[in-house]
């Protein structure tokens, strides 16, 4: 079993052996589950973005397909 303690602020240092099972860096967002008397901490997944900028369709004109093939 892993622990941790919690400061007189709410805060705790989560575990290397944690960090380490879940990819946590500086920056991660992580998410929190209520079940009874259990909470359970997981990092979410993010969806991979394949186009980011296929939203924009006014960049969708045959002259910028051609201006831009190369990029």
């Amino acid at each position: 079993m892993i622990t941790s303690r919690i400061t007189s602020k709410a805060q705790t240092t989560i575990p290397q052996p944690v960090r380490v099972a879940l990819d946590l860096k500086a920056g991660d967002e992580l998410v929190y589950e209520i079940e009874a008397d259990r909470v359970i901490i997981t990092k979410p997944r993010r969806q991979p973005v394949e186009d980011p900028f296929a939203t924009f369709d006014e960049w969708e004109s045959q002259a910028d397909q051609e201006a831009y093939a190369g990029f």
